[in-house]
């Protein structure tokens, strides 16, 4: 049976489309792929049907990650086809838990910082929108960090 996962920001350019990219490579790698089904998705819709943040796809792109996701909004069907939600900070994951249709869909609701193992020091993965370069690179490291401790769960 595929573990099905859906990562969730604010706007589904960033944050959540890398962190889908970055599970994708690292699954990939693992020979495991065929066991996982990878999304993202945001709580807001404005940026619905855009490609992700060209810096964030430069960033990403230099370590090899290609992002090819659309921006989509989170609904409430994603509750009933993913096994793990997992929201990148304290706001979406409070989102997701007023979007939840039911009580056993909220217990599918993760923050992203349950699964970083290496980076102790941070609460939820900050949005690198009005940061420069290193703000892009500081989200792709907890990522890597917290989709690595995923990889070893599944």
């Amino acid at each position: 049976m595929k573990q099905r996962i859906l990562f969730v920001c604010l706007g589904n350019i960033c944050r959540s489309p890398a962190a889908e990219a970055m599970l994708r490579k690292l699954v990939e790698r693992e020979g495991i792929a065929d066991r996982v089904v990878i999304d993202s998705a945001g709580t807001y819709g404005g940026h619905s049907g855009e490609r992700s943040d060209p810096r964030m796809i430069r960033a990403a792109a230099a370590r090899g990650i290609e992002m090819t996701h659309r921006a989509r909004q989170v609904r409430e069907e994603d509750f009933d086809r993913f096994d793990r939600i997992i929201a990148m900070d304290d706001n979406n994951y409070e989102a997701l838990f007023r979007l939840a249709p039911n009580r056993a869909a909220g217990q599918k609701i993760y923050r992203f910082r349950e699964f970083l193992r290496h980076h102790p020091d941070w609460s939820y993965i900050p949005d690198p929108y009005y940061e420069g370069h290193e703000g892009f690179e500081l989200v792709l490291d907890l990522l890597e960090d917290g989709c690595s401790t995923i990889v070893e769960q599944l």
